[in-house]
C-alpha cells in the first residue's frame, strides 16, 4: 500500500494524519452540559434513570445510549493491507480512517480498537466481552486463518452483527462486479470457468460468493503460491483451501488458465502474464485485485485481450473494487433493523443493490466529483464510485430488508420507502425541506424551460425532471450537441424523445419569436435586425419570448453570467403593471436548521416599499417549505439606536407592514445577532413581538444580504435553494453560476408548483 517512490505524497500523508490535530478522530457530546442541571441529567444521578431502565429491558441501550449506532473496528494487525503483519499499534491510523469511513458515508459513530493479541482464540474471547458496549463488529486485518476463526467464535457468542470486512466486504463487492462484467459479457455465473489466485481470507470469501451467486464447485480453479490446489497435496494447505481442491494432474496458473472466462487474482504483483490471458475465453473477466501493483496491468491485458473486461483495487483505474462501496451500508441497514447477524440474504441484498445502482443513470453528486471521468455503464463502470450519495438508500433498504425477509431483524422497520426517503435525506440535505415543494410541483403539469440546455448539470437535472416529477423540461440548445453531451454523460435521455429542445440555429418557431420579441420592444430601441439576432443568440430572452408566449410556464436560467444581466431580459419580457422582481431569496439550509437571506441580487439598496414587498414575498415563500415565517428586519441600528442609514429604511418598511393586518410573524429593525438569539433581543427590547428565532433575514442592501448568504455557504458548510426569483409569479428565476444539478432540481421544482399553490 504505502508508496515510498512519491515522496510528495508520504510528506502529504503524513502532514494530513498530523495537523491541526493529530490523528483523525474526536469525541463530542450530543447534549448539553453547560450547566448543574445539564450535568445531574447526564451523570449523577439523572443517569441512574438511564441505567435502571436498561437494568429492566437490555433493548433499551439502544434508546438512551448511542450503543444502537456504534460499530467498533477491531484488528490486532497481523494483516494489514498490503503492509503485512505490523502490529495492533501499527494498525491504527487504518483502523481510525475505517472509522471515518462509517461516519462519512453512514453516519454510522465508530471506535476504533486495536489489541495486542495474536492467539485467535483469545481475541475472540476480548472481542465477545465488548458486547455491551457496541451494535456491531467490524473484524479487521487480521491474518487467515486467524480470521476464520475469530469470527465463527464471535458469532456463535454474540448476539450482534460480527463481520470480517476483508472477507465480506471484498467477497460483496468482488460479486457486484462479477454479475454486471458477467452482463456485459453476454454470460452466466452457472456457466464459467474461473481461475483465482490467492487462498488468503478475501480470496477464499470471494470464492465463496460466486458459489452462492450460481458458479460450479467443480468450475473453480485456485492457486496460491505453490500452484494448484489439488486433492491430495498437503504444502500449505488449510480446510478453506482444501474445499476447492481439484482432481487434476494440472499443478501450475500456466496449465490451468486456458479457456477461463474469468480470473481472480487476491495475490501479489506480475502472477497473471500477457500469454496466459490470450488463453482466456473472448471478452474475458480479468479481476486483478492486489494492491499497490495488480496481478497483470490494465494496458498488458488489452494488448492481448482489446475485449477485456478488467476490475482492479486501484483508483486510477476504472473499476475500483473498493470495500467502502459495502461496509457502510451494510452496517447501517442491519443496526436499522437490530439485526442479531449479518447472514447470506443481506450480503446477496448488497450485493444486487450496488450492481443495480451501477445499471442506473449515474447521479450528478458522483459525476461532480468524479469529472472526467466515463461514468456510464458498461465494461469501464461496472459498480459505483463511493462518493455516489444514493448508495446509502438503495443499499442499505436491501440489506434492511433482507434482514426482515430472513427473520434476523429484532426491530422491523414497517414502512421501507419512508425509511429510504430518511437516508437519502441524510445525504441530501435539502430533501426533507424540499418534500412540500416537490408534493406540491407533482400536483401540477409545468413546462419548465432551460435557458442554458447545453449545460452537463441542466442535462442531468432534466432526467431527473423526468425521473421524478410530473414537470416537462424544454432544453434550449443545439439537439446534436446535448444528444453528445447525453450519451458522455451516461444519461438515458434524448432530445425530440424524452424532451422538447429550441434550437437558436434551426427552430420552426423562429420568425414567431423574433417577431413577438420585436413587439414588446419596438419602443425601446429594438429593431427587426436586432430581435432577429437576439433571438438566435440571446437563450435567456429566447426562454423568457417561450414563457410569454405560453409555449413554457417557467424560465430557469443563470448557470452562467451576471444576474442583473440575465434579470434584464426576464424584465424586460416578462415584466408587467402586475408582474416586477421584488427581491431575490436565498434558503441557506445549515446544520441547526433552515435560514432564509433576501434581498441577495435585485436591489442594491432597497427603498421602504420594496423592504415591506421583500418581507411579504419572502413570508409566502417560506411557507412553501412547510414552515411559518418569522422575519427579522436587520440593520446595524437597533431598534431605533441609530438614526438615518439602513435603520432609517428599515423603520419606514415597518411602518408600511404595519399599515394593515399581516398574516406573518415580523419585528425590526435589529442586529443579526438579536434576529437569532431570542433571549438577547428578550434582554434589549422586551416587547418584541417576535417569539423564538427568526427564520427570514431581511437586509436593507444587498451587499450585506449577499455577503451573509456567501459566508453562510463557504465558512457554514450552508447549502443553498435559490436564488428565488419574488414577484413574477413564478414565471423565471435566476440561479448562481456556482449551482449544482441536484440545486437545480430544487428550483425546478419550485418553477413547477403553480402561484396558486402558494401565493
Amino acid at each position: 500500500m504505502a508508496d515510498n517512490q512519491n515522496p510528495s505524497l508520504r510528506q502529504s500523508a503524513l502532514g494530513y494524519h498530523e495537523f491541526p490535530k493529530p490523528g483523525k478522530l474526536e469525541v463530542r457530546a450530543t447534549k448539553p452540559l453547560a450547566n448543574g442541571r445539564d450535568l445531574s441529567l447526564a451523570y449523577s444521578p439523572g443517569v441512574a434513570e438511564a441505567c435502571l431502565e436498561i437494568k429492566a429491558d437490555p433493548s433499551n441501550a439502544s434508546r438512551y445510549t448511542a450503543r444502537g449506532n456504534l460499530v467498533a473496528v477491531v484488528s490486532n494487525g497481523t494483516a494489514v493491507l498490503g503492509l503485512g503483519n505490523i502490529g495492533a499499534l501499527a494498525s491504527k491510523p487504518v483502523m481510525e480512517g475505517k472509522a471515518v469511513l462509517f461516519k462519512k458515508f453512514a453516519n454510522i459513530d465508530c471506535f476504533d480498537i486495536e489489541l495486542d493479541e495474536s492467539d485467535p482464540e483469545k481475541l475472540a474471547d476480548i472481542v465477545c466481552a465488548l458486547g455491551p458496549t457496541f451494535g456491531a463488529i467490524n473484524l479487521e486485518d487480521i491474518k487467515a486463518p486467524d480470521c476464520f476463526i475469530v469470527e465463527k467464535l464471535c458469532r456463535e457468542r454474540m448476539n450482534i452483527p460480527v463481520f470480517h470486512d476483508d472477507q465480506h466486504g471484498t467477497a460483496i463487492v468482488v460479486g457486484a462486479a462479477a454479475t454486471n462484467a458477467l452482463r456485459v459479457a453476454g454470460k452466466r455465473f452457472e456457466d464459467i470457468k474461473i481461475v483465482s489466485t490467492g487462498g488468503g481470507a478475501a480470496g477464499i470469501a470471494c470464492l465463496n460468493m460466486l458459489l452462492k451467486l450460481g458458479v460450479k464447485r467443480e468450475n473453480v480453479w485456485l492457486c496460491d503460491i505453490h500452484g494448484l490446489i489439488y486433492q491430495g497435496r498437503t504444502e500449505d494447505m488449510t480446510p478453506q483451501k482444501a474445499d476447492y481442491a481439484q482432481s487434476s494432474d494440472k499443478r501450475t496458473l500456466d496449465d490451468v488458465i486456458e479457456g477461463a472466462d474469468m480470473f481472480l487474482g487476491l495475490s501479489g504483483p506480475g502472477v497473471l502474464t500477457p500469454a496466459m490471458v490470450a488463453k482466456m475465453t473472448k471478452q474475458p473477466i480479468v479481476f486483478a485485485l492486489a494492491n499497490p501493483t495488480p496481478e497483470i496491468m490494465p494496458d498488458d491485458v488489452r494488448a492481448v485481450a482489446p475485449d477485456a473486461i478488467i476490475a482492479t483495487g486501484r483508483s486510477d483505474f476504472p473499476n475500483q473494487v473498493n470495500n467502502v462501496l459495502c461496509f457502510p451500508f451494510i452496517f447501517r441497514g442491519a443496526l436499522d433493523v437490530g439485526a442479531t447477524e449479518i447472514n447470506d440474504d443481506m450480503s446477496l441484498a448488497c450485493i444486487a443493490g450496488i450492481a443495480e445502482l451501477a445499471r442506473a443513470t449515474t447521479s450528478a453528486e458522483a459525476a461532480e466529483a468524479y469529472k472526467g471521468e466515463q461514468l456510464t455503464f458498461g465494461a469501464d463502470y461496472l459498480i459505483p464510485k463511493p462518493f455516489d450519495p444514493r448508495l446509502v438508500g438503495v443499499v442499505s433498504a436491501s440489506v434492511a430488508k433482507a434482514a426482515m425477509d430472513s427473520g434476523v431483524a429484532t426491530k422491523p422497520i414497517e414502512d421501507l420507502g419512508a425509511y429510504k426517503h430518511r437516508l437519502n435525506q441524510s445525504v441530501f440535505k435539502s430533501a426533507l425541506l424540499m418534500r412540500p415543494v416537490f408534493e406540491a410541483a407533482r400536483a401540477a403539469s409545468r413546462r419548465i424551460i432551460f435557458a442554458e440546455g447545453e449545460d452537463e448539470r441542466v442535462l442531468r437535472t432534466a432526467q431527473a425532471v423526468l425521473e421524478e416529477t410530473t414537470e416537462t423540461p424544454i432544453l434550449i440548445g443545439r439537439p446534436e450537441v446535448i444528444e453528445t453531451r447525453c450519451e458522455r454523460a451516461g444519461l438515458t435521455i434524448r432530445p425530440d424523445r424524452d424532451f422538447e429542445v429550441v434550437n437558436p440555429e434551426s427552430d420552426s418557431r423562429y420568425r414567431d419569436y423574433w417577431q413577438s420579441y420585436h413587439e414588446l420592444m419596438q419602443r425601446r430601441g429594438v429593431t427587426p435586425d436586432l430581435a432577429k439576432a437576439i433571438m438566435r443568440t440571446n437563450t435567456t430572452a429566447i426562454g423568457a419570448v417561450a414563457v410569454h408566449r405560453g409555449d413554457a410556464d417557467s424560465l430557469i436560467c443563470g448557470t452562467f453570467g451576471e444576474y442583473r444581466w440575465h434579470l434584464n431580459y426576464i424584465t424586460q419580457i416578462l415584466g408587467s403593471d402586475t408582474l416586477s422582481p421584488h427581491g431575490a431569496l436565498s434558503l441557506m439550509i445549515l446544520e441547526d436548521g433552515p435560514l432564509f437571506i433576501t434581498d441577495t441580487q435585485v436591489h442594491e439598496m432597497p427603498t421602504p416599499d420594496s423592504i415591506a414587498r421583500i418581507a411579504e414575498g419572502a413570508a409566502r415563500h417560506v411557507r412553501r417549505f412547510g414552515l411559518a415565517p418569522k422575519v427579522a428586519l436587520c440593520s446595524q441600528s437597533q431598534f431605533g439606536n441609530q438614526s438615518g442609514g439602513s435603520g432609517e429604511r428599515l423603520r419606514e418598511a415597518l411602518s408600511i407592514l404595519d399599515s394593515k393586518p399581516r398574516d406573518f410573524a415580523y419585528e425590526g429593525e435589529m442586529n443579526v445577532e438579536s434576529a437569532l438569539d431570542p433571549d438577547l433581543r428578550h434582554r434589549i427590547f422586551p416587547n418584541s413581538r417576535l417569539e423564538g428565532a427568526a427564520n427570514v433575514l431581511v437586509f436593507a442592501h444587498a451587499d450585506a444580504a449577499s455577503g451573509v448568504r456567501n459566508i453562510l455557504k463557504m465558512r457554514a458548510n450552508g447549502l443553498e435553494v435559490g436564488p428565488i426569483l419574488m414577484g413574477m409569479g413564478n414565471r423565471a428565476h435566476i440561479v448562481a453560476p456556482s449551482i449544482t444539478a441536484r440545486g437545480l432540481l430544487n428550483m425546478a421544482a419550485i418553477a413547477g408548483t403553480p402561484v396558486a399553490h402558494y401565493g
